[in-house]
């Protein structure tokens, strides 16, 4: 068996945020107003989110300013409302902003956000922790996949409520994405009884087919091979992963989408996972 690696997303970033910027440009005004994944949030909000995305990690880890900081975070939940406020302020604040405005910030932006995350060294410990796969420190190539897989779904949110969605879903672009999400299962299962040496393999499927495994020893542990015979297999659509993991899809839903095959209590609980703080 074996264990999964560094994941390296730094040449993707720039990449992914010119797909952006040239998916924002041909969008027609009804575009910009239309609905998504995103509860309550348009295709201009999810954009101006994108937008604060690039800010708020050049203003707090590249210039040392945090603005806001929370009076008390004694929990997972006390963050994620945390979170959410500056979220939904920052949306109404940008309702002014014009498309035009928008696009030319996240290029400014976008630049010297990827420059900086390329000055960081990958074995050095992260300022913030990937508190949804568990982490309470967490080293700064999991925090730039991380901040990937903000960027991927969120540009992804737009495709699909545009119709433009299929590009992302390629082995470039979506594998990086699964990669760094799947690393949430040990801690997403750490509740769930296992026996000595259970493995359960988690297979995506669509455009690309990849498959990582939880394997039980004490506890369960992410690998990316196996030899040995599962007692559950779960397949998921690719279209319908990374729904799951962002709360985009009802867990009944992904589940009538998925194929189990074996233990299904086992297999079921990866559609209550999620990957986004949230």
């Amino acid at each position: 068996m074996k264990k999964p690696e560094q994941i390296d997303v730094i040449a993707l970033m720039p990449e992914l945020d010119k797909m952006l910027f040239k998916l924002l440009e041909g969008l027609s005004v009804e575009d910009w107003e239309k609905p998504t994944l995103a509860p309550n949030w348009k295709v201009k909000d999810v954009a101006v989110h994108l937008l604060d995305g690039n800010l708020r990690t050049l203003s707090m880890l590249r210039d040392g300013y945090y603005g806001e900081t929370p009076e008390s975070v004694n929990s997972h939940e006390d963050l994620v409302n945390f979170l959410n406020g500056l979220n939904a302020d920052w949306v109404k604040a940008t309702k002014r902003l014009s498309p035009k405005v928008i696009i030319q910030l996240l290029k400014i932006s976008g630049k010297e956000y990827c420059d900086f995350l390329a000055t960081l060294n990958p074995d050095d410990k992260a300022e913030f922790s990937v508190a949804w796969a568990g982490e309470n420190e967490s080293k700064n190539w999991f925090h730039i996949a991380r901040e990937y897989t903000e960027k991927w779904h969120h540009q992804q949110q737009i495709r699909l409520a545009v119709g433009e969605e299929k590009v992302l879903l390629e082995e470039k672009w979506y594998l990086p994405y699964l990669d760094t999400s799947v690393r949430a299962l040990p801690h997403h299962y750490r509740k769930v009884e296992g026996k000595d040496k259970d493995l359960v393999k988690f297979t995506f499927c669509g455009q690309t087919e990849k498959s990582w495994f939880l394997y039980f020893n004490k506890g369960w542990e992410l690998y990316t091979s196996s030899s040995q015979e599962p007692i559950c297999e779960v397949k998921i659509r690719d279209d319908c992963a990374w729904k799951i993991f962002t709360k985009g899809m009802r867990r009944e839903e992904a589940i009538s989408n998925s194929e189990i095959i074996g233990d299904i209590k086992l297999g079921e609980k990866i559609f209550d996972m999620i990957a986004v703080m949230a």
